[in-house]
C-alpha cells in the first residue's frame, strides 16, 4: 500500500474519532418508525420529518433520535434540549 493511501487512512480513523470536528448543514434521511417510513431531515437549521407528530409540535421522536445519534455534531441551533428537561 501507498504510503500517501496509508497516511490518509491513519488521519481518517483520527477524524472519525474526533465528532466535534463535524457540523451539519444539511441531511436527509429515510427513518423506520413503529408504524411507517418517515423523512426526516435537517435543511438551514431547521428539522423537518414527514410524520404527523412533527407537524403538529414541531419536534417528534425521529428527529430527537437523530439528535441523540449525532451528538455533538450538530450546531446548537439544531438542538432541542428536551433531554435536557427530562429527569
Amino acid at each position: 500500500m501507498q504510503s500517501s493511501l496509508i497516511g490518509k487512512i491513519e488521519k481518517a480513523k483520527r477524524y472519525a474519532q474526533e465528532k466535534d470536528r463535524i457540523r451539519f448543514n444539511q441531511l436527509s434521511v429515510q427513518f423506520r418508525g413503529e408504524n411507517d417510513i418517515h423523512t426526516t431531515e435537517y435543511i438551514n437549521g431547521q428539522w423537518h420529518c414527514t410524520c404527523n407528530f412533527f407537524a403538529a409540535w414541531g419536534m417528534c421522536s425521529h428527529t430527537m433520535a437523530m439528535e441523540k445519534i449525532l451528538d455533538n455534531m450538530l450546531p446548537d441551533e439544531a438542538l432541542s434540549n428536551v433531554f435536557a428537561e427530562l429527569p
